[in-house]
């Protein structure tokens, strides 16, 4: 891992410096073609000063520029003229009567190609002159993508590079380019496309050797075994073209596996066209002596390292074992006490369930025994006390008062029996959950004067007999401590059965609850409500925060309710 980690690391560093250098190599290709750009763009200014200009002149100005020094890789300036092929004759005879020996252009001005065409961009001025003389009235138009760049360059007044290589017996084949910058009238109006149709004259160019420009970025690069390709993927237009090459610094360079050379492609946008600098190299060249050997040093320190970490793991192996031992033990006996535990746990459960069960029958059987022997006796006295009170109204008045008082304490009676019955067992729960939950909602409302809604969604709920009583307790209990401890001015409870699941919503605007009152001792309301809804086989979610109310969220599976119950209750018994 050592030997694997200072390897990646050296080849990281030299990836990076790799990469540097070639970004650097980059940066300096596009410097020099900006430098470039910048003469070109000078010697458009001039003629543009100028109202004509002349051989003699254009020659001081070149020669002012000292291109062999200060632009090393610029072979030419030239300047061609824009001539139709109705002009083509008269500009032929116009320039031979403006030859000038002293400077050597040729004094015969004529046309090549010969072949007619509709236009014409003919060299009549280069410098230097002497190894491109032969290019005096070069029509540079009569190939077709250079006459599209020279088009495109009127049309727009902007720089043009066709990609195209300059052909010339004084360098090798496709190591020259060009940048070519329209040339228009002076004082003319150029907004339009026809104003700057009407005010063109021709175009002035720079041709540049592409092998020099390139070579003097790479002579920067700290390791010279560097081997740089650039291509010519074409211009914006979005034509599909294979890549030109431009240069390859070491074309006859050996083949070696990609695992073995740094490598990395970089654009460089030449007025247009995207060319792209390939650099490469192998590894080997960028380590150092020192990073060849610091792998195999840090692995010699890694199994050092491991030797003596084996040696202390095995001093404490016979601890460690006995440790582990009596971990395992202890392991064993606490998950035998969490099994008796979680056992007695079911029993408290199953327990509580029948209490539960039991509990609710009791209030069912005293309920029903109120219901049946002293609401019928109350009712039973009531009537004769009423008959007494009908007979002595007129006869007995003072009888007829006492009898008035008996009846309003029976009715009394029978009111606190009602309210017993119900508090034991509700009997609007023999109509259904639906009219359960409305009788108490409606109490709650009347009782403590909130505004209390209900939602039910209108649907009508099926359930058996313990699961509506689970949850009338649980709307009772949530109520009950909305009233007491909530502070709240509106409750909302939602109903609704879908999926197989009964689902009920109790939420206030109260002061809300805290995590202390939820574990307060003597506090088993909402332990409670959890414990009701967890023997169902349901989910209980009370949330809340401090003043931002408390909402009661319980769901019990109502699917093969009846079946499920007589399970569980035989369980029970």
């Amino acid at each position: 891992m050592f030997y694997l980690a200072a390897d990646r690391t050296i080849e990281y560093d030299a990836g990076e410096r790799f990469l540097h250098q070639a970004q650097n190599a980059q940066y300096n290709i596009n410097s020099r073609l900006n430098a470039y750009t910048d003469v070109l763009r000078g010697t458009a200014s001039f003629f543009h000063a100028a109202e004509q200009v002349d051989r003699a002149s254009f020659h001081r100005y070149v020669q002012g520029l000292n291109i062999a020094s200060q632009f090393p890789a610029l072979d030419n300036i030239n300047y061609a003229r824009y001539v139709t092929d109705a002009q083509r004759d008269a500009f032929e005879h116009s320039m031979d009567s403006a030859a000038d020996d002293a400077l050597g252009y040729p004094g015969q001005f004529q046309v090549t190609p010969a072949e007619r065409h509709a236009e014409y961009w003919v060299l009549t001025m280069i410098e230097p002159l002497a190894p491109f003389r032969e290019k005096i009235g070069r029509d540079i138009g009569c190939r077709g993508p250079v006459a599209r760049a020279l088009r495109q360059g009127r049309d727009s007044g902007e720089l043009s590079a066709s990609g195209m290589p300059i052909d010339s017996a004084h360098q090798p084949q496709g190591s020259g380019l060009a940048l070519r910058l329209p040339v228009y009238r002076t004082g003319q109006p150029l907004d339009t496309l026809a104003q700057r149709r009407a005010a063109y004259v021709g175009s002035v160019g720079i041709g540049f050797n592409v092998p020099r420009l390139v070579q003097a970025a790479l002579e920067q690069m700290q390791v010279r075994d560097t081997r740089l390709l650039l291509l010519d993927s074409g211009d914006a237009s979005g034509a599909v073209q294979p890549p030109a090459q431009l240069f390859d610094s070491k074309p006859e360079s050996p083949v070696l596996r990609p695992n073995e050379l740094f490598s990395v492609a970089l654009p460089i946008d030449f007025h247009h066209r995207h060319w792209s600098a390939h650099f490469s190299a192998p590894k080997a060249n960028w380590f150092s002596r020192f990073d060849t050997w610091l792998p195999w040093l840090a692995m010699l320190c890694g199994f050092t390292g491991s030797l003596l970490f084996y040696l202390l793991f095995h001093t404490l192996s016979s601890s460690r074992m006995r440790a582990l031992k009596m971990a395992k033990e202890m392991t064993r006996e606490l998950r035998a006490s969490q099994a008796r535990l979680q056992q007695s746990h079911h029993k408290l459960r199953r327990l509580a369930a029948h209490s539960d069960k039991i509990k609710e029958e009791e209030r069912k059987r005293i309920a029903r025994e109120i219901h049946d022997d002293l609401g019928q006796n109350l009712l039973v006295l009531r009537i004769d006390v009423d008959l007494l009170t009908t007979r002595t109204r007129h006869r007995h008045p003072r009888l007829h008062t006492r009898a008035q008082r008996m009846l309003s304490q029976i009715d009394s009676s029978i009111k606190s029996v009602r309210h017993i019955i119900n508090d034991l067992r509700p009997t609007v729960l023999d109509l259904g959950l639906n009219a359960a939950v409305e009788w108490q909602i409606a109490q709650f409302r009347t009782r403590s004067g909130m505004m209390c809604e209900l939602i039910d969604h209108d649907t009508e709920i099926r359930i058996d007999d313990r699961r509506a009583t689970a949850f009338f307790r649980v709307l009772q209990e949530s109520l009950s401590n909305i009233l007491q401890h909530a502070h709240a001015s509106l409750v909302r409870v939602e109903l609704r059965q879908s999926g197989g699941m009964l689902c009920m919503t109790i939420t206030d605007n109260g002061i809300g609850v805290r995590d202390s009152s939820r574990n307060k001792v003597g506090s088993f309301g909402l332990v409670g409500i959890e414990e009701r809804i967890s023997l169902l086989g349901g989910t209980c979610a009370i949330s809340g925060s401090p003043n931002g109310g408390t909402t009661v969220a319980i769901a019990v599976p109502v699917a093969d309710s009846a079946t499920r119950h007589a399970t569980f209750l035989a369980n029970i018994d």
